[in-house]
């Protein structure tokens, strides 16, 4: 499995406060325990002792370590079953003093021979699943949810294909896309009416995409430009440096995505804004998918020719097509 190294770091984080605080716990009982019962902080010294008695012995008496180590392991063996004894006898589990690990197999490390432990991957499940969380929808889209039957199957007269063709063409080209995203990706422009299943198919992309390991931020467009709004008229305040600490999660994520492409408030700052986005991210080879109601005329004349010819030339265009999809629901009652 690939690993985000973002979500390792903070699953790793996790793991290291659970250790810390496994050996608070640890050392607040055996405190108890010494003040309750002295005999067994005696024992638990003579004990001690007994190891540092045999390395002595196998330096000084190197023909008599196999007798001085059985003798050890009689008197350790004796010494443990008093301290038992004690313990039981104060009602602790006779083991409960002995510093164990939250996870025997790794030790709490996180890793077990180079790799990561059941323990950490559990953690970084947790952390995937809190991610995923963020994103829009209910958490239940998949590609094989996706429903072609809204899509109507009559083929239209300009383009001989039927919205459902044109739709099952869209869907193949999304789920090969999540599947095979890398570094040589392409980036993905959606385009079409409100309602078709834009903002569907780029949460199961984006679902698919973190899962196999890569980092993915999704934002709407006119969130994103008002993170840029506040990074540049807010500077010094508290909301400037989130801002400005989300921007760097916008320009550094393995894929990127920015929903609803043109409902931000039109202006000299919204179009310089959308070109840094677009530009930074094209220069360093980052990954975009784009979604907007926007046609390429409506386009023309909302953005400079910078940004469109970007939008044009970078981005595989994929037309979404047929009728709103909730006012369908709403029509079955399914809504």
């Amino acid at each position: 499995m690939a690993y985000n190294g973002k979500l390792l770091a903070r699953a790793r984080d996790r793991l290291e406060q659970k250790r810390a605080l496994n050996e608070a716990e640890f050392q607040a009982r055996r405190t108890e325990v010494y003040a309750r019962l002295p005999t067994v902080r005696e024992l638990e010294r003579e004990l001690s002792g007994l190891v540092i008695g045999v390395c002595l012995s196998a330096l000084q008496n190197g023909e008599k370590v196999t007798a001085a180590l059985d003798s050890a392991r009689s008197r350790a063996s004796d010494l443990e079953a008093r301290r038992a004894k004690l313990l039981l006898g104060a009602g602790y589990p006779a083991d409960c003093i002995d510093e164990k690990p939250a996870c025997p197999l790794c030790g709490d490390s996180g890793y077990v021979s180079g790799r990561v432990c059941a323990c950490l991957d559990r953690l970084y499940g947790e952390e995937l699943a809190l991610d995923l969380s963020r994103l829009p929808g209910a958490g239940s889209e998949r590609f094989d949810r996706f429903d072609l039957s809204y899509y109507s199957s009559l083929r239209e007269p300009l383009s001989g294909a039927s919205p459902r063709e044109c739709m099952e063409t869209v869907l193949s080209v999304c789920r090969s896309y999540a599947e095979r995203f890398g570094r040589g990706s392409v980036n993905l422009l959606f385009q079409g009416g409100t309602g078709l299943g834009k903002t569907y198919l780029s949460v199961c992309i984006a679902r698919a995409v973190a899962t196999k390991g890569f980092s993915v931020v999704y934002d709407t467009a006119v969130s994103a430009l008002g993170r840029f709004e506040a990074q540049r008229f807010g500077r010094g305040s508290e909301g400037s440096f989130e801002a400005d600490q989300q921007i760097r999660r916008y320009m550094d994520c393995d894929l990127l995505i920015l929903d609803d492409l043109g409902t931000e408030m039109p202006g000299g700052f919204s179009a310089s804004a959308v070109y840094t986005l677009l530009n930074t991210r094209l220069v360093t080879g980052k990954q975009m998918v784009i979604s907007t109601n926007l046609d390429y005329e409506e386009l023309r004349r909302r953005y400079t020719p910078q940004i469109v010819s970007r939008l044009e030339g970078e981005f595989l265009n994929l037309s979404f097509v047929g009728s709103d999809i909730r006012v369908l629901k709403k029509e079955r009652g399914l809504a």
